[in-house]
Order: structure tokens, then C-alpha cells, then sequence
């Protein structure tokens, strides 16, 4: 059962005592959830605060820093830059630098440095973040000091980033060679850094005034909720801002603050943890949102096992591996809570709807592990967007929706691994026949109809004995795929002549034979008129893939071309014919069968995701005791894969004894057939004709 902690009375015991106001050290963060001006006094004069990002801002100085009024660049016991006011000269990158103290000279350098990327120095802190206005994209619209900027304590580098989400400038120079890199300075500093200690009273916090409690209800959120997760403020004189106070254990751990400006901060040297942690201990479902307000609507939803980030969302997701936990400051609150997430099973990431906040979900994803998160999808608000967060959804639609969004929340994916509902309408397109093609394409040869059919996205090896006419037939089958249904073709034929496969594939198409002697001199030749309508044919069929010079083509060299010709030609059919013309170069390690099998992988993933059906042509080894009858695909030279992997295996056989039977009788061997929707195993019987090329049915008194 979910535990939750009673702030109510830990809430009202701090608040007896309170003091007067002390100021505290405060540093800018940013959100996503702005206070409407109406509902409070002016409270904070733009001159005491920068303008902050709407994403994510990293930890600042002690005191919020004015645009016009920052520190300067002091360390203890190193040497400051001179400010602009100072009658010495601007630091320049000159030999002078050789005769000065190494402290000094190293500033002076990474001043020049950075001014070169139009960031001044002289008057930022060493040993901490500075907030700066960005050179790249000057704040925006609203000019805010976006950029944050660190300078190493011995001044020898310095790292800084936009966190404006349109923006995301980031860096990092050393002042020499030899310097460390700043993010390793960086990372040394926080982890011996103690944590300051905190309490209600030490913060002078107080109860809501009834203004901001209106604020929250015209938010939809209930003043109960806000009680249960002491929800407070606080004032300077006439100054007021909301607290979100950061819990671990019944302990304040944290706070951020926002005020009437739009702007957001927290108390500095304190320890990053999520928002309303408590809530999800020992918690085995999860839910991930990107600001405190979306924790207290969910919570009005009915979801108290809600946690926030801090520090909102990133600009983008980044390239890099994810870092080791000392390293990856961004997300270091997610190590500080780890322990809260050993028990989860189900998390559920509903961060914004926006870019950024689809990017902080799988930054989320990348560290807390895919495999046991699920995502939200929020409802469209309009033809022109959607809801972007879930106090959108609480506001406008109310909390009984947001709960069925949060019910309904779907696996987040993984890239390589799906269900079976994410294909579902592909199957009931298979289930009415609408898919097209779903039994196969008729060969053009009612012999064959009930073995064989051409299915896009399968693969089929075609074999035989030398001068069985495997090619001829596959030339056959294309011209009838081409008059039945249009298909169109790219071509790896080797061992053909451009100019003599186009005469195989005009005799087929025309259906008269090229040249009018020798073969052919008893029949009508194709006219010069036929012939310049059969060549616009092939030129509108077929691709050829050729390799121009000497050498043998690769696998991997041939399914490029032939993805090309699939996206600019819109073919449907490749032919690799044969097998024995390609270059079979492979490690000494790996054995001919591990070569034949790996090849056939990527031909057969090759057709399956370009919907391209593969013919692929290869001949039987040797056979030394050879009778006359039909070899099996067992018998084809290299592996037993060929047959193991395709999808159709056909051997082609012609009768070469008179007495055995018609010379032109060709046997079409239908030996497997993985899809028995489209085909089945059997012998079917073609009639040549040596003059066009052409294959016949032929009636059964001629297959006896």
C-alpha cells in the first residue's frame, strides 16, 4: 500500500515560531507554470532578477545576479580580472603574458578566449555559475540572462550552455594545452560540496494568503491538496512568492521558489531530489511529470504516487551514452532518489507534449530502463494542437479524463520490440483481402497456378542443371507478372549481354523472334515498328544493376542499387542471377555456410521491408553421378541455407532425351513453399518455343 507522509502537522508546528524575514542565498531555476499578475501585488522589481529560461537553468550565484549589475571574477587567493571601469588596458593574448604570475596569465588568456565568442568574464565568480546574456541568441524576446557559465577555481577553463530551448549553445575552452577540462572541475567541486541544511522556520516561510490559494483554485487545484503538500510562501516587505517545498523522509530538503515575474529559483547548496518524493515510496506504479503543478493536478485526478522533476526539460535528447552517475550532473536527482524506483515495475512518464518534454521523457526512459516504462498521450485541443501538460487537461477537461489518460497510458517503445496491437490494423486489412496481392500474383501459366504464386516481400531460389533454362523461365515469368499487373524489374543478370537479354525479353514480350535467320528464319521477324515499341517497354520494366568495370559485385554493393531503383522506379521484383558471379569474399574465420547464411539474411530482409519479391538464381554443385533427373535444392553448391531460408524453392528441368519424351518439355519443380495461402509443393509442365522464348501450358495428353 502507498505510504504517504502527513505534512499537515510537521507543517503547522514550524509555523508557530516563525521569525521576521532573514534573507537567504537563492538561485534562479526555471518551470513551466506562470503566476497571472492579477492575483498578486508587484511583488519583485525586474532590477533584482534575470529574466529565466522556460526550461531548464542550472544552480547560480548565492544572489540573484541583475542584468547590469554583476560580480567580478574573484577567487580565493587568485587574481581578479580588471573590469572595463579599470584604467588598465583590456587583457590581450600577447607575448606581455610570459612575464606575469601563471594564475594571471591563464585568466587573462580564457578571457581573451571567450571574448573572442563574444562572452565577457570580467565580472563573473570563479568556482561557481555565473548567468550571462547569451552571444548566440541574446536572450530572446525577453533578453534573459540564459547562458550559465563556469570557470574553473585556477582559472585554466571555462564551460557554459544556453538553456533556452530554442537555443542550447554550449562549450568549453581551456586556457592552455595542458588545462582540465572544466566539466571534470566542475564535477569535483559539487561532489565535495557539503549540503546546506534547512527548515521551514530557517526560510521564514508562511501559510498561503488567500490570493494565491484563489490563483491555485482557478487552477483547479483544491486548497486540501495544497495543505498535503504544504504548499507555502514567502515575503520580503511587500514581496511575495509561491514555495514548493521538496520533502525526503519528512525532512525539507529543498525549495523552489516562484514569483509574480515568471521567474523561478531555488535554494542554493541544497540537494536535488524529485518533487513530492515521499509520495512514491514503496510505490510499484510510478508517475513522472515535468512541474510541480502537474504533480498537484494528477493528485486531484487521484494519483498521489506522483513525483516532478526539478529542473524541467532539456532542449533535445542528447547523442551521448548515458553517463555514469558522478558524471551526469543534468539528472542527478534521479541518482539522489534511485532507491525509490527499486520496487517500481510500471512508471509512467507524462512530461510535457512539446519537443522538449517528449525529449526529457526519454532522457527519463534512458536511465530508469524502457522495458518498464509507459508514456501518455494528451488529447488534441484543437485542428491546430493538444493539450500540452496535465494541468492543461484538468483545467479545460477535468480530472476524470486526465485519470483515463493516466490509466490508459500506453508501453513506451522499444525500439525492435512491439505487440501484436500495433499491427492490428494491418491485420484486418490481411483478414478482407485489402492489403492487395494477399495470395500471391498468377505466374500467367494455369499449370502453375496452384503451386506457385509471386508474393511481394518473399524470396525465391531458382536452380537446375546448366542449360535447363533457369533464366529463360524467370525472363518468362517477369514479361507475364508485366502484361498481368504491371509490375516492374531491376536486373542483376551477369551473365548476359545487355544487348542479348534484351533480345531474350522482346522475342518473349513481342512474341517473334529478333532476327529473321537461322532460329528464326521460318517465322515473321519483329518489325523496326515493334521493335522501337518493345525497346520504350524495356526502358519503362526494367532497371539494370552492372557493375562498369572488371571487378565482382557485392551482396551488400547490388541491394543498394536495387533499394534506389525500388524508391525511384517503384520496382516490385529484383533478379540476382547467379550466385556464382558475385564477389564471395569472407573472413578466414567464418565458414562458407555462416557466409551463405548471413547473405541470404540481408536479401531476405531487403525484400521484406521493401515489399520486393527476389529471385535469386544459383546453380548445384557438380553432380558426378547425373542420370537426367531434376536435382534437389540440397544439390546447390555452397550451403544447405539456400534452401532452408527462402521462402520458395524451384528447380527447372528440361527433358534432353527424344525417346524420354518432347525436347521442349520443361518441368517446373515446385520443392518448397514457406506460405501455404500461395502455393504448395508439386511439378507442373511448360512448352518451350525455341524461336520467341515463349513457355506454354500445354494439355495433359502432352505431359504424358
Amino acid at each position: 500500500m502507498l505510504r504517504l507522509p502527513s505534512h499537515n502537522q510537521r507543517f503547522h508546528l514550524l509555523l508557530r515560531n516563525l521569525s521576521s524575514f532573514a534573507s537567504k542565498t537563492t538561485i534562479f531555476m526555471t518551470s513551466k507554470h506562470f503566476l497571472p499578475s492579477p492575483l498578486l501585488p508587484q511583488t519583485l522589481s525586474p532590477k533584482h532578477f534575470s529574466t529565466p529560461s522556460k526550461r531548464l537553468l542550472p544552480s547560480l550565484s548565492s544572489k540573484p545576479i541583475p542584468q547590469n549589475h554583476s560580480f567580478s571574477l574573484r577567487t580565493n587567493g587568485f587574481y581578479s580580472l580588471p573590469s572595463p571601469s579599470d584604467s588598465s588596458p583590456s587583457p590581450a593574448y600577447s607575448q606581455d603574458l610570459e612575464d606575469q604570475p601563471s594564475d594571471t596569465r591563464s585568466l587573462q588568456i580564457l578571457n581573451h578566449k571567450l571574448k573572442q565568442l563574444g562572452i565577457d568574464i570580467t565580472k563573473s565568480v570563479a568556482g561557481r555559475e555565473n548567468r550571462l546574456m547569451c552571444p548566440s541568441c541574446n536572450g530572446g524576446e525577453s533578453g534573459e540572462l540564459s547562458l550559465s557559465l563556469f570557470i574553473s577555481l585556477d582559472g585554466y577553463s571555462a564551460s557554459w550552455l544556453c538553456f533556452r530551448a530554442k537555443c542550447g549553445w554550449k562549450g568549453y575552452t581551456k586556457a592552455a594545452a595542458d588545462g582540465k577540462p572544466s566539466i571534470e572541475n566542475l564535477g569535483q567541486v559539487n561532489k565535495f560540496k557539503v549540503k546546506r541544511q534547512i527548515t521551514v522556520e530557517s526560510l521564514q516561510l508562511e501559510p498561503l494568503c488567500n490570493q494565491l490559494t484563489a490563483y491555485f483554485a482557478e487552477r483547479m487545484i483544491s486548497s486540501k491538496t495544497l495543505k498535503r503538500n504544504a504548499i507555502m510562501q514567502k515575503r520580503s516587505g511587500d514581496e511575495i512568492a509561491i514555495a514548493f517545498t521538496y520533502w525526503r523522509k519528512g525532512e525539507l530538503v529543498n525549495c523552489k521558489y516562484r514569483d509574480i515575474a515568471k521567474r523561478f529559483w531555488q535554494e542554493k547548496d541544497t540537494e536535488k531530489i524529485l518533487y513530492g518524493l515521499d509520495d512514491i515510496a514503496d510505490a510499484s506504479d510510478i508517475i513522472i511529470v515535468e512541474g510541480e503543478m502537474d504533480k498537484l493536478a494528477m493528485e486531484e485526478a487521484g494519483f498521489c504516487n506522483c513525483v516532478s522533476v526539478p529542473d524541467g526539460a532539456p532542449p533535445s535528447v542528447s547523442e551521448k551514452e548515458v553517463p555514469g552517475e558522478e558524471q551526469d550532473t543534468k539528472y542527478q536527482y534521479l541518482w539522489n532518489c534511485k532507491e525509490y524506483f527499486k520496487k517500481a515495475s510500471r512508471i509512467i512518464l507524462a512530461t510535457d507534449g512539446d519537443l522538449p518534454g517528449q525529449a526529457l521523457a526519454e532522457e527519463l526512459a534512458r536511465r530508469l530502463g524502457r522495458e518498464r516504462c509507459w508514456r501518455v498521450k494528451w488529447p488534441k485541443k484543437n485542428d491546430l494542437g493538444h493539450f500540452k501538460d496535465a494541468n492543461e487537461v484538468l483545467m479545460y477537461l477535468g480530472p476524470s479524463v486526465l485519470k483515463d489518460i493516466i490509466d490508459n497510458a500506453e508501453l513506451y517503445p522499444i525500439s525492435g520490440l512491439f505487440n501484436f496491437s500495433s499491427f492490428f490494423d494491418e491485420i484486418d486489412q490481411y483478414y478482407h483481402r485489402t492489403l492487395g496481392y494477399e495470395f500471391g500474383v498468377s505466374t500467367g501459366w494455369r499449370a502453375l497456378d496452384n503451386l506457385y504464386n509471386v508474393v511481394p516481400g518473399e524470396l525465391t531460389i531458382v536452380t537446375g542443371v546448366p542449360n535447363s533454362g533457369k533464366s529463360e523461365w524467370i525472363d518468362a515469368l517477369l514479361c507475364n507478372l508485366n502484361e498481368g499487373v504491371g509490375w516492374k524489374f531491376a536486373l542483376c543478370s551477369m551473365e548476359n549481354k545487355v544487348r542479348d537479354h534484351a533480345r531474350k525479353l522482346l522475342e518473349k514480350s513481342i512474341k517473334k523472334p529478333f532476327f529473321g535467320v537461322g532460329y528464326g528464319s521460318n517465322v515473321e521477324r519483329m518489325s523496326v515498328e515493334e521493335l522501337e515499341k518493345g525497346k520504350k517497354w524495356l526502358n519503362d520494366t526494367f532497371q539494370l544493376i552492372r557493375c562498369e568495370n572488371d571487378s565482382l559485385p557485392s551482396i551488400q554493393w547490388v541491394l543498394e542499387l536495387a533499394r534506389a531503383a525500388v524508391l525511384r522506379h517503384g520496382v516490385q521484383g529484383l533478379v540476382i542471377d547467379p550466385y556464382n558471379e558475385l564477389d564471395h569474399q569472407r573472413p578466414v574465420s567464418q565458414t562458407e555456410t555462416e557466409y551463405v547464411s548471413q547473405m541470404l539474411t540481408k536479401i531476405k530482409r531487403f525484400a521484406q521491408h521493401h515489399s520486393c519479391h527476389v529471385w535469386f538464381v544459383a546453380h548445384p554443385r557438380q553432380l558426378h553421378h547425373w542420370i537426367g533427373a531434376p536435382p534437389n535444392l540440397y544439390d546447390i553448391s555452397g550451403s544447405a541455407h539456400f534452401i532452408n531460408k527462402c521462402d520458395n524453392g524451384i528447380v527447372i528441368h528440361r527433358n534432353r532425351d527424344p525417346e524420354a519424351g518432347p525436347v521442349d518439355l520443361v518441368q517446373v519443380c515446385v520443392r518448397k513453399v514457406r506460405n501455404k495461402v500461395v502455393g504448395n509443393i508439386g511439378d507442373a509442365f511448360l512448352s518451350y518455343d525455341r524461336v520467341t522464348g515463349v513457355y506454354n501450358d500445354i494439355d495433359e495428353s502432352q505431359k504424358k
